[in-house]
């Protein structure tokens, strides 16, 4: 389970306890997703050198107390989501390294008494916690000073002892998960000087009067404050929001996954000199039940003008009143992804006046579809650079558009345009249209530095003439085949082609200047580095000069046409011969024959019409009418035979007259001569009888010799004959009259 670099993943392997043999030579050993319930203090003995030690999702319960002593070199240690019912600080006493420490999913229900992380002082990274866990005491986190991650899963913490985590410096971001406010309210208290970023998840701001309690956020040094499936109201956002922007050092404020019972009634009123530090504000799947109602948010006018990045998505906005984009006086950001902003709405939005200092604006995933009006709309907004209004639908574009003078970058991916014209703004630096089946690209932008082209249906490269400073092009999952070296080098100044998943057609002048063109940055055509076409696969090692091409990878068009036609004479000579010797006939008659091997082996004594069926050429009809038939027939008793001249039946297919007539008769006598085994329709008449012979076993056929013949005169096709010959007692017909 070890590669070369010692790596070794044991995951999900059914293992139950820890596997013999470890090594020093061991640096990461991945025990995860096993049954392991116990680890011995001789399991990790020998895995000196080990860095990383993944343990998570088994079922251990108990680990020996020297366990983990000689890891001293250990950086990364993950006990998550077991069962462990405590936390002992001799495990860890020995684990110097150890920067990294996963105790979150077991079973334990407090810390201890004391700290059972004083020896970790590199510690970086502390995750615990789990819906068990109920008390942190005051000693808990002694020993650490500095800490770039806390993750505490306390979504039942009833118990928090004042000054626990008062004893860590420093935490860049601190990840908390509990209910209770008055845990948090204490929580907060000890860490108001120590954390950069609070992230707060599950917790419910439902009471007002529970908003007292978190006043002494106001205090708190944090930059950053994050809610995560956070319960708001409008009874207690105003509260909330009074005690945020008191705080003196916040610039960014997100709320995730959160649900605001309300429709935005807070009798508020936000002063712009209460926050001098609020800049950047993100709202990413905010459930508002009754958002239709929503107000225009008056109340917090003031806070707005602060603001310089604000991302607001997949939140059901459908409008921004033009009094709030007035607002918005420093916005240099706005993010409306996943909405339900349509060309009015966005018209009525980006009003005059309305965000003013707007650098970059992305309105993808919306319901716009008229792109000149989108581009009518912006037009007023004198420092845009920055547009995605990707995956609208747009469909066909207009030939003429007004757009901000400054646009540098727009991205039309995947809005349904089928052809580019005119209306795409000439300031581009950046333009992005893939995913749009367009078939060619001859738009003139003499300042488009890249070009993104992905996903559509083009045969060729674009024209350099119309876009002369382009220094990046992709055109990935296109239909190109080639494309020549005079082609590329018309892009002066290009530095990077991606052209991989196309259907390109291996030549050693294509594969040559992939490979050897020197100006070149970068060329990506989807083939590995070292490959070359001396055959349809690659073939990696040969240089590209000795390279030697088959017809098939030179003229591959002719080579298929040529095959095609070879085929169709092929098929048309089948054809004609099929014709000639009935080939057809043969079919239909092997196919009846198999149709009768299928049949009863024994007719019922009803359908046995005849005594015999008489099997003879036709060049011996004389003898057998009016020589064998005549005296058979006219004997006493008579003998009823078939003939088929005479007992035939008349439209009905040869082979069912033969296998029936056969069926119906208790014998078959063979007439054979020199004609007979030249006859194919004698021959098929005695393979029909020799599966009566052999497979119904019993004495159907009677041979009558009418004259000599050579064995060699039999052809080989007519085995059956000598076997029969050679198995059963024949009659000879004799040349003197008086022994006939």
């Amino acid at each position: 389970s070890c590669d070369t670099s010692q790596l070794c993943n044991c995951s999900s392997m059914g293992l139950d306890f820890v596997p013999l043999g470890l090594t020093a030579k061991i640096t990461v050993l991945n025990l995860a997703h096993n049954r392991i319930k116990h680890i011995r203090s001789q399991d990790l003995q020998q895995a000196v050198n080990l860095r990383a030690l993944l343990l998570q999702s088994n079922k251990i319960s108990s680990i020996d107390e020297d366990s983990f002593q000689s890891l001293a070199k250990l950086e990364l240690l993950d006990l998550s989501n077991n069962s462990l019912v405590h936390v002992s600080p001799v495990w860890f006493g020995h684990l110097f390294s150890l920067q990294h420490l996963h105790l979150q999913g077991n079973s334990y229900r407090d810390l201890g008494e004391s700290s059972p992380f004083s020896s970790l002082k590199n510690l970086s990274s502390l995750y615990l916690g789990n819906p068990q866990f109920s008390v942190i005491r005051q000693r808990n986190f002694e020993g650490i000073e500095l800490l770039h991650k806390l993750w505490i899963d306390g979504s039942n913490l009833s118990q928090y002892e004042q000054g626990s985590l008062k004893s860590i410096k420093k935490i860049n971001h601190m990840i908390i998960n509990l209910r209770s406010i008055n845990v948090f309210s204490d929580i907060v208290r000890d860490i108001r000087h120590s954390v950069a970023w609070l992230e707060v998840r599950r917790i419910e701001f439902s009471i007002t009067a529970e908003m007292q309690l978190l006043r002494v956020m106001s205090s708190s040094f944090a930059k950053k404050i994050s809610f995560r499936q956070t319960l708001l109201t409008d009874a207690t956002v105003p509260e909330l929001v009074r005690i945020l922007v008191d705080m003196p050092k916040l610039v960014e404020l997100e709320l995730v996954d959160c649900r605001l019972l309300g429709t935005g009634q807070w009798k508020m009123r936000i002063q712009a000199k209460q926050s001098q530090t609020l800049r950047v504000f993100t709202i990413e799947n905010l459930s508002i039940e009754k958002f239709y109602l929503f107000t225009d948010l008056q109340a917090v006018e003031g806070l707005l003008s602060l603001f310089r990045r604000v991302t607001v998505r997949n939140t059901k906005v459908f409008l921004v009143p033009c009094r709030i984009s007035q607002c918005l006086q420093s916005l240099e950001y706005l993010d409306l992804s996943a909405n339900l902003m349509g060309d009015q709405s966005l018209e009525h939005s980006a009003c005059q006046g309305g965000w003013p200092s707007l650098q970059t604006l992305n309105l993808s995933q919306n319901s716009l579809s008229d792109l000149e009006m989108t581009s009518e709309s912006l037009s007023h907004l004198g420092n845009l650079i920055v547009l995605d209004i990707s995956q609208n639908n747009f469909g066909e574009i207009p030939s003429n558009c007004t757009w901000p003078k400054t646009l540098k970058y727009l991205n039309l991916s995947s809005t349904q345009i089928p052809k580019l014209t005119k209306c795409i703004p000439q300031t581009l630096e950046v333009l992005d249209v893939s995913g749009n089946n367009l078939k060619e690209f001859v738009l003139q932008l003499p300042l488009l530095k890249e070009l993104y082209l992905t996903k559509n249906q083009l045969k060729a490269l674009p024209g350099a003439t119309p876009i002369p400073n382009l220094v990046a092009l992709s055109v990935r999952r296109n239909k190109l085949n080639s494309f020549s070296k005079e082609e590329f080098e018309s892009f002066k100044r290009m530095e990077l082609l991606d052209a991989s998943d196309n259907n390109f057609i291996c030549s050693c002048e294509f594969l040559s200047f992939v490979h050897h063109e020197a100006r070149i940055a970068q060329v990506l055509v989807g083939w590995p580095d070292d490959y070359v076409c001396d055959s349809p696969l690659a073939v990696r090692g040969a240089q590209v000069g000795a390279v030697h091409l088959s017809l098939m990878e030179c003229h591959r068009s002719l080579v298929v046409s040529l095959i095609c036609v070879l085929v169709f004479l092929a098929i048309l000579l089948l054809v004609a011969v099929g014709y000639k010797y009935h080939v057809v006939w043969y079919l239909r008659m092997t196919w009846a024959w198999l149709q009768a091997k299928r049949k009863p082996k024994r007719a019922p004594p009803k359908d046995v019409c005849y005594d015999a069926f008489v099997s003879y050429s036709e060049n011996d009809s004389d003898w057998v009418e009016n020589t064998m038939v005549r005296e058979l027939e006219q004997a006493c008793p008579p003998f009823r035979l078939c003939l088929h001249k005479r007992d035939f039946v008349p439209g009905k297919w040869i082979v069912d007259n033969i296998i029936d007539s056969i069926e119906q008769s208790c014998k078959t006598l063979f007439v054979l001569s020199e004609h007979f085994v030249q006859s194919e329709w004698c021959k098929y008449e005695l393979d029909f009888s020799h599966f009566r012979l052999f497979d119904e076993n019993n004495d159907a056929a009677i041979l009558i010799l009418l004259e000599p013949i050579q064995s060699k005169a039999i052809p080989k096709r007519f085995c059956k004959l000598r076997k029969i010959m050679n198995t059963k007692t024949y009659l000879e017909w004799p040349l003197e009259e008086e022994q006939q």
